[in-house]
């Protein structure tokens, strides 16, 4: 019943205007980095082996960019109940979506991967209006089913799709048979829930189990693989980047597609390290609990 009531505050919140979401926001900055100090432990250690020559003053620096901009993301995920298409296409623009376009016009499907960077939320409102395709966003379920059932409403006011990893092979050959051409948003920088499926390689210094997922169903109907940038231009502003990982996912070597995306993602992440989601478990292969910074 707490859980329902607090959904339906956040939806009467959501109307307020985004300026006075993000001034709502500070005071979350402030409860999350110095008094419950949410995830901290977690959050330094990843950002610590991530970047093992930063002192421990700049990690530190980072973390609490990081806190910041999370506690400015939770205001834009809320929006996602009411923010309109027109404000929407004018705070998160594509500036080269002709590269998925193409595939449309050439009767193709295409798998979009990327990662909790940035906003990721408004990519799945946006991607209806901003590619051809019909939208696909392939996630992970919520243990709360009334929590997961809300916010999915708002993800896709505009027409996207939802479908979880449980049922995504019979989305993906449903489509194919149908002829149904779409376009598979993945965020692949989870960490597998079989590890004995995924896909072993080097990430942010660190030995790193990828999703093999993106790869699998790339080769298995021959679907262009696309990666995508998510650039802050400035406080609820972003700017959409696509980027050709490969055309003919079937010519290419085991593990090529994945290799090019961590690459990409790589890139991305050290450019503006403090825009990544880093208070997640990145690494469960790993064992917690190394020697953290103190700050100076």
């Amino acid at each position: 019943m707490g859980l329902r009531c607090a959904l339906w505050l956040l939806l009467l919140v959501s109307y307020l205007p985004l300026s006075v979401l993000y001034v709502l926001s500070y005071p979350l900055y402030l409860v999350i980095t110095y008094i419950i100090k949410y995830r901290k432990k977690v959050t330094l250690e990843n950002l610590t082996l991530s970047f093992p020559e930063k002192s421990s003053k700049e990690i530190h620096k980072l973390y609490k960019q990081y806190q910041k901009h999370l506690s400015y993301l939770v205001a834009e995920i809320i929006k996602i109940f009411s923010i309109s298409k027109k404000d929407l296409e004018k705070r998160y623009q594509c500036i080269n979506p002709e590269l998925v376009n193409q595939f449309y016009r050439q009767g193709k499907s295409v798998i979009l991967v990327s990662s909790h960077y940035n906003n990721w939320e408004w990519m799945i409102l946006r991607i209806q209006e901003m590619c051809p395709h019909h939208g696909v966003c392939i996630g992970k379920p919520n243990n709360n089913k009334f929590f997961e059932k809300k916010i999915n409403e708002g993800r896709t006011r505009f027409g996207s799709e939802i479908v979880f990893y449980d049922t995504v092979r019979t989305v993906f050959e449903q489509n194919n048979q149908q002829g149904k051409l779409c376009t598979y948003m993945m965020l692949c920088d989870q960490s597998p829930n079989d590890l004995k499926k995924s896909y072993v390689t080097t990430f942010l210094n660190q030995e790193s189990c990828m999703i093999y997922g993106q790869e699998y169903f790339a080769k298995k109907y021959n679907l262009p693989v696309i990666y995508y940038e998510v650039i802050k231009v400035k406080r609820g502003f972003y700017t959409l980047r696509f980027e050709l990982i490969t055309e003919n996912p079937t010519e290419t070597a085991y593990g090529e597609i994945i290799e090019k995306y961590t690459q990409l993602l790589e890139k991305t992440i050290k450019r503006e390290p403090q825009y990544w989601l880093w208070s997640h478990r990145r690494w469960k292969n790993r064992i917690y609990g190394e020697q953290l910074p103190k700050e100076s």
